[in-house]
């Protein structure tokens, strides 16, 4: 049985270990023999480093490495050609000054070790006599392999004034390469984020850029069809393990858990990371999730819960994918780059493409909904575990009182500064609560008079839910309290009912409950239910 290559992003390594190496060798093939300066975006722990590194082996000429792969028996010559590898996350960033002094460093590292003598501090400078000194040496063009180049933006996305001098700092490097065209045999720029090409990329206007490319969708992450031909014995050591017995399919948890993730709408990849984790740790855990999760998304989605209720099924333009701004975030894109989103369909247009985009696995939306309910209700994730657990167990057992006591605890942990005053903040965290829960519930969901503002649909059960806010003043009796919620809670009944939210549940053989929910604020909840058969 092959290892696991876990934490190896080094092709030379992974092979000598005789570890397990999805080939993507015939992608390689066509990239070398297409273009000579490509970007691609795809999300962190996805296989990019290790696709740099697997470039760059096959540029440098090193073709034993590759026997039994599908490039060694083509007709690719392996030239040598001397490789500049740049890996951004490893350069220190905290300023401009630190982010030029450290790349400096970095190049000057490889000058000495060529043997070049290259004089002055000039960053730009140093970088094409580098290009250069190493085409006169070796007699061949140079290939650069620049990994992770967005890191100096996106390690200060909350501090606009350091993320903007860094990009400048970077776009003057990046666009040496454009200058340096005929001494550059090969480029590739990996990333995480997509940023306006103009805004970083403006002088590299030979760049082709393959991250939405149909021939390029799987060049990154595990085929769904390579699963059993790469880890069928790994998914056969699994069966003897305890843990494991009482699942009656395996590789179909593997696929709830991992799979799902898409550029092109039709094949579908598992995340690699997540993959061989779960196969070295013999458990089911959001591996990839839990490496870290953007602050700005969390900081976005605090002050725009709504933003959240309206990923699912979410379409996105290909010039949104490309409107990513330092300045200007939106938060549909940064989630689709940074691997919250994927593609799920690409319907037919006669213009520009159309991407329908959504949460891709049950990792990612079990483990960012559980945040984003921490995140809003600033409670530590144990707290918001356990509120998931309760509300789980009274919507199960039809008792929805024991899950407004939990909701109460929930949203009087939602600090006063983040309180929203319409009813669609307070319905937003509800919505969340439900998402982590792992349900599937809908909301703004469209009848004939109207939209539901949300339904939850379960094997005994359907909830109709309305969702009612009265303003409040801090120090208001009890009895005109109970005034605002009598007026509320009325209203909302009112319409489930006049307009017939609930109609075409009836004959469904499940017990239909209407939820009137009523906020005044934080813990101030009360419910109205009525059941109907």
């Amino acid at each position: 049985m092959k290892k696991l290559p876990l934490g190896i992003q080094s092709f030379r390594k992974l092979i000598e270990e005789d570890c397990v190496y999805v080939d993507k060798t015939h992608y390689i093939y066509d990239l070398i023999n297409g273009a000579s300066c490509y970007f691609l975006s795809r999300p962190r722990r996805f296989g990019k480093s290790l696709l740099l590194d697997t470039i760059g082996e096959v540029l440098s000429g090193n073709k034993e490495l590759f026997k039994g792969l599908w490039i060694y028996d083509s007709s690719y010559a392996f030239e040598e050609h001397p490789v500049i590898r740049l890996d951004m996350s490893n350069i220190s960033n905290e300023t401009p000054e630190i982010l030029k002094t450290a790349m400096l460093l970095t190049l000057q590292e490889r000058i000495q070790d060529e043997g070049f003598d290259i004089s002055g501090g000039i960053l730009s400078h140093t970088f094409k006599r580098l290009i250069e000194l190493l085409y006169r040496k070796y007699g061949q063009k140079v290939v650069v392999l620049i990994d992770e180049y967005d890191k100096p933006i996106l390690d200060h996305i909350d501090d606009i004034a350091t993320a903007e001098a860094n990009r400048k700092v970077i776009r003057g490097f990046y666009g040496i390469l454009k200058s340096m065209d005929p001494y550059l045999r090969f480029t590739f720029i990996t990333g995480v984020s997509k940023f306006t090409k103009t805004s970083l990329f403006s002088e590299l206007n030979n760049l082709t850029d393959i991250t939405m490319e149909e021939n390029y969708a799987d060049i990154c992450g595990i085929p769904v069809e390579c699963l059993d031909f790469y880890f069928t014995d790994h998914i056969n050591n699994l069966k003897t393990h305890k843990r494991f017995k009482s699942c009656e399919s395996i590789r179909d948890k593997i696929l709830e858990w991992y799979d799902g993730y898409s550029w092109n709408g039709e094949s579908k990849l598992l995340n690699p990371f997540s993959l061989l984790n779960f196969f070295n740790s013999k458990k089911f855990s959001g591996f990839w999730y839990s490496s870290g999760t953007p602050k700005l998304l969390l900081d976005y989605i605090r002050k725009h819960p709504e933003s959240y209720t309206n990923l699912k099924n979410t379409r996105i333009t290909e010039s949104m994918l490309d409107s990513v701004d330092i300045a200007n975030i939106t938060i549909e894109p940064v989630l689709f780059q940074t691997g919250y989103l994927t593609v799920t369909g690409i319907p037919p247009t006669s213009g520009m493409p159309i991407y329908e985009v959504d949460i891709p696995n049950f990792e990612v939306r079990d483990a960012f909904s559980l945040h984003v309910l921490a995140a809003l209700t600033e409670s530590n994730d144990v707290r918001a575990g356990q509120a998931r657990l309760d509300i789980d167990d009274a919507l199960k057992a039809g008792d929805l009182q024991k899950m407004l006591e939990t909701l109460r605890r929930l949203f009087a942990s939602i600090p006063y500064q983040l309180q929203g005053g319409d009813e669609a903040y307070y319905h937003s965290i509800f919505y969340v609560a439900m998402k982590v829960l792992g349900f599937d519930m809908d909301v703004e969901v469209p009848v004939s008079k109207g939209r539901v503002d949300a339904v939850l649909e379960l094997d005994d059960y359907v909830y109709v839910m309305e969702f009612k806010y009265e303003s409040c003043a801090p120090d208001a009796s009890k009895d005109n309290k109970q005034q605002l919620f009598d007026k509320a809670l009325d209203k909302a009944m009112c319409q489930i009912k006049d307009r017939g939210y609930h109609k075409k549940y009836i004959g469904s053989g499940k017990t239909v409950y209407l939820a009137a929910f009523a906020f005044l604020g934080r813990d101030d909840i009360e419910m109205k239910v009525e059941s109907v058969e």
